[in-house]
């Protein structure tokens, strides 16, 4: 099925534009790469009750992290993009690719902020696609199914997951915390502008 008016993904929060593959992930539609990556819906409720949204469960973050943000901005999807990490004590980094799309970009900023920092780290990141893979151990059943999602497809961007993936857990003092998009945190706002300096840099 394709979108027929612009929306958010219900999975990665991306942007999902009209024309595009989309697909049931629970209640909500996301991207269809995204979808294959949720975990199933629970059955439906048969009662008029319904119950309290169970409290979001966080990664245990390892003793005296370094806090990373980062994130990845996309001018179409595909199109030219960017991604940025920064750390409070003004550490960065950032790059742009001329054809990509956001959810790359995403993991691409993780990738290289785990890459260039050393020690325990947190990476706070407002894409739940990157979050919730480490999170919710969705790279446990990628490896155990040979790089294939739940819905039986190949994963994307497996050039990306499969190195940051490997070092997270070759590392194992890396945490991820997802944080609101947009919502006023000045060093998500920071990685956001990089990230969208990147993209229009390189389009």
């Amino acid at each position: 099925m394709t979108a027929k008016f612009a929306t958010t993904c219900g999975v990665c929060s991306s942007r999902i534009q009209p024309g595009e593959e989309i697909a049931r992930a629970g209640s909500t539609w996301a991207h269809v790469v995204c979808a294959g990556d949720a975990p199933a819906a629970p059955a439906r409720q048969a009662a008029t009750t319904r119950p309290a949204p169970a409290a979001r469960r966080e990664m245990p973050e390892p003793e005296g992290a370094l806090e990373v943000w980062t994130d990845g901005a996309c001018s179409g999807n595909p199109g030219p993009g960017g991604w940025a990490w920064a750390t409070r004590d003004g550490r960065q980094g950032s790059g742009g690719e001329a054809r990509t799309t956001n959810q790359r970009m995403e993991i691409r900023a993780a990738l290289e902020a785990v890459r260039a920092l050393e020690g325990p780290l947190v990476v706070v990141s407002d894409s739940t696609y990157v979050v919730n893979c480490f999170r919710d151990g969705w790279w446990r059943g990628w490896l155990a199914r040979g790089w294939v999602t739940s819905a039986k497809k190949p994963v994307v961007s497996r050039d990306l997951w499969e190195p940051l993936i490997t070092l997270v857990n070759e590392r194992g003092d890396v945490s991820f915390r997802w944080v609101k998009g947009h919502s006023g945190d000045p060093m998500n706002d920071l990685v956001d502008a990089l990230a969208v300096e990147q993209a229009r840099a390189v389009a």
